[in-house]
């Protein structure tokens, strides 16, 4: 099926997957009225006259595009992702992808004091220096985004980048080209951009602070295996700092 001219928005293609996924009982909403509207959605009667809703071929057309074009946008992640990797290798450090980490976060508590509330923090990219000097790891977190409203949806989550300060010494958005401007982004965080050139440019550098792993941290990193050094295709080295 070739793409459809006009996209179902997010909550259409979330109700298009329920309906596809059921049994079809209709719910008689506005939001099942657009679906109809559309012909995305048929309704159907039984020999006793009960109703329900199937999903047409334009419907079905619809959630066929939208799981390519998330297929493509991962794909598209997951090449950043190598990338970024492979510039933290060249630059003498031992990398990790996907790790899923317990950060500490100190919110306020009773009578004026602190509490520590846990949160598990997954960077796309997780690297320390290869040194056996501890003071001198220098942790970093990338956070990388390909898409505007992953972005956006990332950025209205101020828990997300508290967990992943408390667990680096400096902290990365690196986009894709045109999603965003380095202004948009946080002061607390560094921004790379993906040229179409294969590089990454630095738009904005991270501010860093001291920061010693702890020992639940280092437990986690001796758990997980670093990237391999990828030798048979060597990345363009990181931009000058602007």
């Amino acid at each position: 099926m070739t793409a459809p001219a006009l996209r179902a928005t997010p909550a259409q293609r979330q109700r298009l997957r329920a309906l596809w996924r059921s049994a079809g009982w209709p719910s008689r909403d506005m939001l099942e009225l657009e679906l109809i509207g559309a012909g995305w959605v048929e309704r159907l009667l039984d020999g006793e006259g009960r109703e329900t809703l199937r999903l047409t071929d334009a419907g079905i057309a619809q959630l066929l595009d939208a799981r390519r074009r998330h297929q493509a946008a991962r794909g598209a992640h997951e090449d950043l992702v190598a990338q970024v990797a492979q510039a933290m290798q060249r630059d003498g450090r031992l990398a990790w992808r996907g790790l899923a980490l317990r950060a500490p976060l100190v919110e306020p508590g009773a009578a004026g004091g602190s509490r520590t509330r846990w949160v598990v923090a997954m960077p796309d990219v997780y690297s320390i220096r290869h040194t056996t000097r501890e003071d001198a790891l220098l942790p970093i977190a990338h956070e990388v985004k390909v898409s505007r409203a992953d972005l956006l949806a990332d950025l209205r989550r101020p828990a997300k980048a508290e967990a992943y300060r408390a667990l680096a010494s400096e902290c990365w958005y690196v986009l894709a080209a045109g999603i965003a401007q380095a202004d948009e982004i946080p002061p607390l965080f560094g921004v790379l951009q993906a040229t179409p050139g294969g590089a990454l440019e630095v738009l904005r550098p991270a501010p860093r602070r001291p920061f010693t792993p702890q020992l639940g941290l280092w437990m986690a990193l001796a758990r997980a295996t670093p990237e391999p050094p990828d030798e048979e295709s060597p990345q363009a080295p990181l931009g000058p700092v602007a």
